[in-house]
């Protein structure tokens, strides 16, 4: 029997669950379609950088046949972190070795490049909700007002997830916890100060309730990021869209911090206001059949390394599953949910404690996070 399966959402999740199902394709008969609001591929910025751990982005890498390629782009250098104090005394310097493959980093643009191959992504459909229990299968209802019906809808599809409704009641929480990211451009030529400062990976510096973290892409490009704690309407009257005023605001969020360290404010290009929400840590949902959820859509969770990895290896352990299983697709799904929802809640619990030594009144916490993370 053919399975019609509808994944909404082209991000690493979707991508990877759809890329490794396509790859055991001699074992099943499954027609996979990837269902994408927005227009084209580049039709915004992807984000920033990724650290793929051993043990989960990268082993989901490997399930799809991709390992070999990714290690042509990724940076294990880009694992190297420095951590500094407020005055810009320098408290932790972490390099890795030159044979460290644990966890080497990869620009998320550069990934989304490498996951869709020979995937069926239908760029300009976005979803505005599905309904399970039709008895053809799952509708699926497309914003031009269309639908159409699949057997499975997988929900990969973020934060606000068009799918999760029909899973589950429950929607994302603000943490207490809002991100101002901005970038530099050219760091190496323009900002040859701030490259020493930041190095070959990233560099954070935290406060009391408050932190800057610089990541450095590729070509040149550094992602900054504001962190704080702050009412979800901190900004009422502040112009999100002048440059200067969100300018202004953080650096006296961040004064009396060394001049090195407020650079990264002082020289970036534009801001991007993210205020950081989540799920609850224990977000499970009764089985529909039909319908299943992957990474941020499942597990919403605060970024700190691992929503993402997560999310590939879900993506690839469901295909695995549905491979392994192909004619009885509801029994494969149910045993990926009850493969995943105990493995999130744990990364939930791990996350959410994270944010809050790293985000918190006590900036030796967030010190001793590092220690007990990074090698010794």
């Amino acid at each position: 029997m053919r399975h019609r399966i509808a994944v909404v959402g082209s991000g690493p999740a979707g991508l990877t669950f759809a890329r490794v199902l396509h790859r055991h394709r001699h074992r099943h008969r499954h027609l996979v379609t990837v269902l994408e609001r927005d227009p084209a591929r580049d039709a915004r910025p992807p984000g920033g950088t990724l650290d793929l751990h051993e043990g989960l982005g990268r082993l989901a890498l490997d399930k799809a046949g991709l390992l070999t390629e990714f290690q042509v782009l990724s940076r294990p250098e880009g694992q190297a972190m420095r951590i500094l104090d407020t005055d810009g005394t320098v408290l932790r310097d972490w390099r890795p070795r030159p044979d460290d493959r644990a966890n080497p980093e990869i620009d998320r643009g550069q990934l989304r490049d490498l996951l869709p191959g020979p995937l069926d992504v239908r760029w300009g459909r976005g979803v505005t909700h599905v309904v399970p229990g039709a008895r053809d299968g799952v509708v699926v209802h497309f914003e031009d007002g269309r639908q159409e019906t699949f057997d499975l809808v997988v929900g990969a599809d973020g934060a606000w997830s068009r799918v999760r409704p029909a899973l589950s009641s429950v929607t994302p929480h603000y943490t207490g916890v809002t991100m101002v990211e901005t970038s530099l451009d050219d760091v190496d030529t323009r900002h040859s100060g701030l490259a020493r400062l930041i190095g070959d990976g990233s560099v954070a510096v935290y406060g009391v309730n408050r932190g800057l973290v610089a990541q450095r892409n590729s070509g040149g490009h550094v992602k900054v990021y504001a962190q704080f704690r702050a009412p979800l309407d901190w900004h009422t009257n502040l112009d999100l869209a002048d440059v200067e005023a969100v300018r202004a605001s953080l650096l006296t969020l961040f004064d009396g911090w060394a001049a090195p360290v407020l650079d990264l404010l002082h020289h970036g290009t534009a801001f991007v206001h993210r205020p950081l929400y989540a799920l609850p840590v224990s977000h499970t949902w009764p089985h529909v059949p039909g319908v299943t959820l992957l990474g941020d859509a499942a597990h919403l969770m605060p970024p700190l390394g691992a929503g993402a990895n997560l999310a590939m290896l879900e993506g690839a352990e469901l295909a695995e599953s549905i491979a392994a299983d192909p004619e009885d697709l509801d029994e494969a799904v149910r045993a990926f949910e009850e493969r995943m929802w105990p493995r999130a809640g744990r990364w939930a619990k791990l996350t959410t404690a994270g944010l809050n030594r790293l985000v918190g009144p006590n900036p030796t916490e967030a010190l001793a996070l590092f220690d007990q993370v990074q090698p010794s």
